[in-house]
Order: structure tokens, then sequence, then C-alpha cells
């Protein structure tokens, strides 16, 4: 028997057993991999501490790359290499079996505009121009890596195990958010860090919505990608004028948005039996 990349499945041994556990899927294994992932993430930014180079500004360039994109570059190397291991590459990459409808759009302008405002209103003037590549650079590493997580891997999970695209873009979502009470770990205040898990919440019901109606993953990945540096920068280096002050709405604005928009979620993805592989499903 051969799986839909090609590639053998027959027999028995470690590599079969480990690839017939996941393609079951369910919640409570994407909330193992979420887990797993963030031990080991956690654990190369130890490890990479004691081998830091002294680097005392923190508005550097090689700030920026060893302390966020080094850790998040490794955390998506070991995604790749769980996607080789059981074989969903192509699958998470390809196109979505269940597409979006008209509205979900609302979701991409709304982060889109708010990223666009953010990197219009940054004084550039006051900011080292390596210090922006290396904050891009990072937000690459970030979206992709929170993106294959949540956007692929675990909905790839919940759709595996039948649930209906509400509950997969809540868990998605949910998983996504706790990836980020981590901070309390490096000493974010309690109150700050739940208002986090509320925006990362709504911002991954309209990384969802992104990946149903752009019917790939590739797309709430770049759109990611620019969220995080937009952030950082506008929030550093932010210059005067309206505009800046209407970026500065873009939390709440993804708030309303995500949380609106659960009310609207339909439809649900075919399991076929044979193969546990998805069908187009309508709703």
């Amino acid at each position: 028997m051969a799986n839909d990349e090609g590639e053998s499945v027959t027999g028995s041994g470690e590599t079969n057993t480990w690839r017939r556990f996941w393609e079951r899927g369910g919640w409570w294994r994407a909330l193992i991999l979420v887990v797993g992932y963030f031990v080991l993430y956690q654990g190369a930014s130890l490890a990479l501490g004691p081998i830091a180079p002294s680097i005392d500004d923190t508005e550097s360039a090689g700030y920026v790359l060893f302390f966020y994109a080094l850790p998040i570059f490794v955390g998506g190397v070991i995604l790749v290499l769980f996607g080789l291991s059981v074989g969903w590459l192509r699958e998470l990459f390809g196109p979505q079996p269940i597409r979006g409808r008209g509205w979900m759009w609302i979701a991409v302008a709304v982060v889109l505009l708010f990223n666009v405002l953010r990197f219009a209103t940054v004084d550039y003037a006051e900011v080292d121009l390596g210090f922006v590549a290396a904050w891009l650079l990072a937000g690459l590493f970030i979206g992709f890596a929170e993106e294959v997580l949540t956007r692929g891997y675990v909905v790839n999970l919940m759709r595996k195990a039948g649930h209906t695209e509400i509950a997969v873009a809540l868990v998605s979502a949910a998983l996504f958010a706790v990836l980020h009470a981590g901070n309390l770990l490096s000493g974010q205040p309690l109150f700050n860090t739940l208002l986090q898990l509320l925006y990362t919440f709504a911002f991954g019901i309209c990384m969802y919505l992104t990946l149903r109606v752009t019917g790939n993953l590739i797309w709430p990945i770049l759109l990611h990608a620019s969220t995080d540096p937009s952030i950082f920068l506008q929030g550093t280096h932010p210059a005067d004028g309206p505009f800046a002050t209407i970026a500065g709405f873009g939390n709440i604005a993804v708030i309303l948005v995500g949380l609106l928009a659960i009310i609207f979620i339909r439809g649900r993805v075919a399991v076929q039996e044979t193969d546990a592989a998805p069908a187009v499903a309508r709703f």
C-alpha cells in the first residue's frame, strides 16, 4: 500500500507506527504536538543562551537575529523534520480540501491594512535599516513556524479526526494562543500576557480564515510574517501623525473581527475511512 505521496507504508516498524498514530488525528494529538514543539523550542533557546555573543543593544540587528530569528528558525527546522517523518508536507502546502466564503476576506483585509499602516508609520529616520531587515527576516521565520504548526499540523490533525470547521478553527487558534503563555517565563506580567492571549486567539481565527479563503497555507504564513515586524517596529519607532494613531487600533480591530467571525464559521471536511484522506466538503 502506498500513501498519497507515493511512499510505501506496508509492513511494520517504528516509522509506520509513528505515522499511523498521527494519521488518526484528534485534538489531544494536536496538543501533544504543540507541547512537544514548545519544549523543543524553549530548549533550543536555552541552549543558545550560554553561547550568545555579548549584545547589549536590544535595537541592533545582531540582537534580533540571535535572540528572535535563530531560535524560531530552529523551531521551523524541527517542524519540517516532523512533516517529513509523517509525510505531510505536500498535503499541508497543497490546495485546501475546503474553501471559504467571500466574507472571510474581511479578516485578511483587516490584518493586512493595519500591517501596512504600521510599516508606513515607522520613523525610518530614527531606526537602523539593518535592524529593520533583521526583523523582516525574523518575521518570515515566525510566520513559517507558527503557521505550519497551528494552521498546518493542528488543522490537519483536527480534520483527520472528522471535526467540524468551527472546532478546527477554535482549537488551532487556542493552541496558537497558548504558545504565547510562555512569555510568562521571560518575566512578562500576567495581565499583559492575558491580553496577549486574547489577541493571539483572535489573530489565530483570522489566520484560519485566511487559510480557508485563499486555499493555501503559504498565504497565512506570509500575512503572519508581516505582522510581528510591523508591530515591533512601529511600537519602538513610531512616527508622528494621525495615521500612527489609527495604526495603534490594529490589535483591537483584529480582536473584534476574530471573535465575531467565530459565529459564522461553517463546514466539515469529510474523511474517507479507507485511508483517512480528506475529501472536498460543501457547506
